[in-house]
């Protein structure tokens, strides 16, 4: 393939109208930030266009809900394109599940350099600079399957560069029978790139700005240079103010430390050395070793310390949640004991064998006559994987009772600790 080069962006689900989540507060002074975030990244991505001096912007699906992102969505989004515009950047955009412009009806004015695809078929769209193709867009806007239909896709041959725009799940082999050079993917968070689904790649470029710890790591979008001879060079754009990051210590860390405390610290400093200047949201999992089990301590103050000493500075390391989770065996010496501690340990480890499948908590609701209907079915029909969380957390909750610690049960309303 021989043509001329250019560049272009490829980004997808900005979710405007999503906010961050897996908070179970948000904390004052990152209120205003944590509220634009997405904002932020999705103006990132325009920015980086006019900057970059890209041809045109791939926008892969789920930018916004029309209805509850509100006016201010297509606001936001009409007047980037229009600065795009004034550019002579052209705009190529397939709709994903989330952002039907149907439900804006006729008042939906796009400047020019906008193409949106239609649903229900695909369409081909030109790329021209200087009044030369320099490219051919590919792209149908999601149906409302979960999924790519790859064959509705199918084209005449061209000699240009061409790329398919679409949105939905697939895989490289669904993907190579387009026989496309460079297919731009939406619908999935996490950037992903699929090997041997085109001629130069196929790619989901993720959402600018993750929004939970499901969600972890770096986010942003493409920037693609696509030279004469036909190859690639993919850049990942990070755009991120708020970033998601899983933390796992297990028997091995703790074993490696005296000091739980400033194990948490050294991770810490490391996560902000490796993320640079932008907020980070932590999530810990602490799993225990049987050779020192109640080394975390409380964790409701153990997630309270880490707030207080590392959640304001600048970047913050807020930390989301703090999970201990109790180790697969506790101390053979200590079930052994002719204690009431040895009788709870052997009860407790027979329950967990059988994930509390076989207890029943209905004869404990039923003796608290105020308790809501909706309450009492919480805590007798949890699924599975809750409620065998729930049994690890009161075995610990137990242990450290039975070995005399004085673990916060509650915390009232009026700021008050109840133990």
């Amino acid at each position: 393939m021989t043509g001329e080069s250019f560049r272009f962006i490829h980004a997808s689900d900005f979710h405007l109208e999503r906010p961050l989540g897996d908070l179970d507060e948000v904390p004052q002074h990152l209120r205003e930030a944590m509220a634009g975030a997405s904002w932020k990244a999705a103006a990132t991505v325009f920015e980086t266009a006019v900057l970059e001096n890209v041809d045109f912007v791939l926008l892969s699906g789920d930018l916004f809900h029309p209805i509850t992102a509100g006016p201010r969505g297509m606001a936001m989004l009409v007047e980037q394109f229009e600065q795009l515009h004034q550019q002579n950047i052209q705009v190529f955009w397939t709709t994903g599940q989330v952002d039907d412009l149907a439900k804006l009806g006729d008042g939906l004015a796009l400047p020019p350099n906008v193409t949106v695809f239609p649903k229900d078929r695909s369409e081909q769209a030109y790329v021209r600079r200087a009044g030369d193709t320099i490219a051919v867009v590919v792209g149908r806007s999601n149906d409302g399957r979960s999924g790519l239909h790859v064959p509705s896709f199918r084209h005449d041959p061209v000699e240009e560069f061409t790329i398919a725009l679409g949105y939905g799940s697939s895989d490289a082999t669904a993907l190579a029978e387009g026989r496309f050079d460079y297919w731009a993917l939406g619908g999935e968070h996490q950037r992903r790139s699929l090997e041997g689904a085109a001629g130069v790649g196929a790619n989901y470029c993720g959402s600018p700005q993750g929004r939970s710890l499901a969600e972890t790591g770096a986010h942003g979008f493409h920037l693609v240079d696509i030279d004469a001879d036909g190859s690639s060079r993919v850049h990942f754009v990070e755009s991120d103010s708020f970033r998601y990051i899983n933390v796992e210590l297990g028997g091995a860390d703790l074993g490696t430390s005296s000091d739980l405390r400033s194990l948490l610290s050294q991770r810490i400093a490391r996560l902000q050395h490796e993320n640079g200047d932008r907020h980070l949201l932590v999530g810990w999992e602490i799993h225990l070793g049987a050779d020192s089990p109640m080394g975390a301590g409380d964790p409701t103050e153990l997630l309270s310390w880490l707030r207080r000493e590392f959640g304001h500075g600048s970047p913050a390391a807020w930390s989301v949640k703090l999970d201990v989770i109790a180790p697969p065996q506790f101390p053979q010496s200590w079930l052994d004991e002719d204690t009431i501690l040895g009788d709870f340990l052997r009860a407790a480890g027979t329950h967990r064998k059988t994930g509390g499948r076989d207890l029943q908590l209905n004869s404990l609701t039923e003796e608290h006559e105020g308790l809501p209907p909706a309450m009492a079915a919480v805590l007798t029909e949890a699924d599975p994987a809750s409620r065998a969380a729930t049994l690890d957390h009161a075995t610990l909750l137990g242990v450290e009772l039975l070995r005399g610690g004085k673990p916060k049960l509650a915390m009232a309303g009026d700021g008050k600790e109840y133990r």
